[in-house]
């Protein structure tokens, strides 16, 4: 695995890694960018709630399934039917080969309006990596949204609830005897740690004090905030939470 101390924009957080050897996982960027793209013909739409994302032969709740799309499955919308249940379905195409209708529910596109804040809605009410993975298919999709500051900051605040759970996960599953016995450090298993797999496909960058063997959340979407929004309603506590970040290391 690649190792990089990440050049951030806010100075003293680059500052203390170097100095309490705060090691940064080096994941892609364009964390989605392996998504494959549906073909066009209508406008782009992303599942969100897959548990919704049953494609049909017809816009009916009882048609039969033709397959289900993950969360995070980009499709192009064509068309919309309301069926008899009174559900509203998309005829939507997954391939260039591969089409069906799909519930309206199951997906937000840029193209609907209102379907941002019925997605940070949607993120509010999911817990744990179900919260993570739909606020990272928000900031991917709408960019521009003024609900963006509110969406970077519940991401944060999650993420760095996944860290502690991740730190006491690989500690108990990392067995001392076993990592002495190898030549491998302690410091490349933590890093190797398969729990953090799931992060990395959505872009999350986790650091990881060697010294205390904790993962921390890096802190982007809160640097990003203060950035981008430094007015916002956000921006206080996003300051505040870099700062609680910092101070982990000034101890």
């Amino acid at each position: 695995m690649s190792i990089l101390i990440f050049k951030s924009t806010h100075s003293r957080f680059s500052s203390l890694a170097l100095m309490f050897g705060v090691i940064m996982l080096l994941v892609p960027v364009a964390a989605n960018a392996q998504r494959q793209r549906p073909p066009g013909g209508g406008p782009a739409g992303v599942v969100v709630d897959e548990r919704l994302a049953v494609l049909r032969d017809a816009p009916s709740l009882s048609a039969h399934l033709v397959q289900r799309l993950s969360r995070g499955r980009q499709v192009s919308m064509l068309n919309a039917k309301r069926s008899p249940e009174g559900v509203t379905f998309y005829k939507v195409a997954v391939t260039r080969s591969t089409r069906g209708w799909l519930q309206s529910e199951a997906v937000v596109s840029t193209a609907r309006k209102g379907d941002d804040a019925r997605l940070l809605n949607l993120i509010r009410a999911s817990k744990d990596f179900d919260r993570i993975a739909r606020a990272c298919i928000f900031i991917e999709t709408y960019p521009r949204s003024s609900l963006r500051p509110a969406v970077l900051l519940i991401l944060g605040t999650a993420a760095e609830e996944a860290a502690l759970k991740l730190s006491n996960e690989a500690t108990r599953r990392l067995d001392v005897e076993e990592m002495k016995a190898n030549l491998a450090s302690t410091l490349s298993y933590f890093m190797n740690f398969n729990g953090l797999d799931r992060y990395r496909r959505q872009g999350i960058t986790f650091v990881f004090d060697n010294a205390k063997k904790q993962f921390h959340y890096d802190g982007a979407s809160w640097r990003e905030i203060l950035r981008r929004y430094p007015r916002s309603a956000e921006a206080a506590e996003a300051r505040q939470r870099l700062d609680a970040l910092l101070s982990l290391h000034e101890k």
